[in-house]
């Protein structure tokens, strides 16, 4: 079943369109990562799902609802982007606090346990270090075991176990039928995560698809081998520290061309693109 769903939807805000006829949906089990530089679009795409912004055309739907429905909303967790809390209740009040709006929430031992909030369940969240702030953050959105959790940059400024943690309660979550649609600018992120991508570029989709999908549709391989820090110029290479890289459409012929030409390509690696490169190929230039 669908969890929310954009149709068709756009929105200006005075003369500026932040969203141009944007369609896409999330559904149960998916993990949806929605992709594109800083305003492209994300941001106001997850106000219109969430309710928070009416789209001018098309419609927001969450659960099949309008989004501004409290009824649509009881089965929703939500980390924004930026998010305040009161300096001096604790962690575990916090806590206690967001549990009690769902109807069948998750333990708070669960909750406190799965982001490595234990230690600190009696700190007030005033002597929080940001990256512990954001751990809080995050485990609030699945504190209520909601069907539908929207993550905005959820692993910004986590060091790398805070992230592992994410990404687990993430999979999990998917893993027992649950819809995840996260926003990240960490493509490595989206890539080990993701069932499906959605990429935004000035209120516009330019790529949707499973992550093996938008990498094919990229149409490219990487080529890359070691050469000399001087006297290396080839059309199209990016130097990587002592290796020079190459995206290509076909890297046979991209070889046996550069072999005509006498580059020794000593240490030679061709690999498919990273959705990172594939993303990057299918914007195109900024």
């Amino acid at each position: 079943m669908t969890a929310a769903a954009l149709v068709e939807a756009s929105k200006r805000f005075g003369g500026t369109p932040a969203l141009d006829r944007v369609t896409f949906a999330v559904d149960d089990g998916d993990v949806v990562a929605l992709l594109g530089p800083n305003g492209a679009g994300k941001t106001t795409s997850i106000a219109l799902l969430l309710g928070l912004r009416r789209p001018d055309t098309g419609r927001a739907l969450l659960f099949g609802r309008d989004p501004r429905a409290a009824a649509a909303r009881r089965t929703l967790g939500v980390t924004p982007q930026e998010m305040g809390f009161p300096h001096t209740l604790r962690v575990v009040e916090v806590v206690r606090l967001v549990r009690a709006h769902y109807p069948r929430p998750l333990s708070e031992g669960d909750i406190l346990e799965r982001f490595g909030l234990t230690r600190l369940a009696k700190r007030q969240v005033g002597g929080l270090s940001g990256g512990e702030r954001r751990r809080l953050a995050v485990a609030l959105a699945f504190a209520g075991d909601p069907r539908l959790v929207v993550l905005d940059e959820p692993t910004s400024g986590l060091d790398a176990e805070s992230r592992r943690s994410v990404w687990e309660a993430v999979r999990g979550h998917a893993a027992a039928g649950g819809a995840l649609l996260l926003t990240t600018h960490h493509l490595d992120e989206a890539e080990a995560l993701a069932s499906r991508v959605v990429v935004i570029e000035s209120g516009r989709i330019v790529a949707e698809g499973a992550v093996a999908a938008i990498k094919r549709s990229a149409g490219l391989a990487r080529i890359s081998f070691a050469a000399p820090t001087n006297g290396f110029a080839w059309a199209g290479a990016g130097r990587e520290g002592d290796r020079v890289a190459i995206l290509v459409r076909d890297a046979g012929v991209e070889i046996a061309r550069l072999v005509r030409h006498g580059v020794p390509l000593h240490d030679l690696e061709v690999r498919p693109v990273t959705l990172e490169e594939a993303v990057t190929a299918l914007r195109g230039p900024s």
